[in-house]
């Protein structure tokens, strides 16, 4: 599985899943700067699930329709990494491909792209 971590969520996230072993990349490693659809255009053209916090990939893939490899959306009262990849966990064994994964604590809702 490979991951396209937004710079919203940062370094230490993106690290932690390369410690367990994931293709993760942060978005401001290999594109500093970039405005959202081209964070979703990369994770696309390289087919890497984007994770991030920031609630307009909702708007950019539901209402403009822009195609996306998968995306997962923390919408959580915790910024903690660490926590953050806990709550991940149950869904990294999962095919997430295509898929528009909303995670929150004690809850994910999936649905399909």
């Amino acid at each position: 599985m490979k991951f396209l971590v937004d710079e919203n969520l940062g370094k230490r996230f993106a690290n932690l899943l390369t410690q367990e072993r994931y293709d993760a990349i942060l978005a401001t490693d290999v594109m500093k700067g970039a405005d959202d659809q081209k964070v979703l255009a990369k994770a696309e053209n390289e087919s890497r699930i984007l994770i991030t916090n920031d609630l307009d990939f909702g708007k950019l893939v539901f209402e403009l329709k822009l195609p996306t490899f998968g995306v997962i959306l923390f919408r959580t009262m915790t910024r903690e990494p660490g926590e953050l990849f806990e709550l991940l966990k149950p869904l990294l064994d999962r095919d997430l491909k295509n898929k528009f994964i909303v995670v929150r604590e004690g809850r994910i809702r999936i649905r399909e792209i």
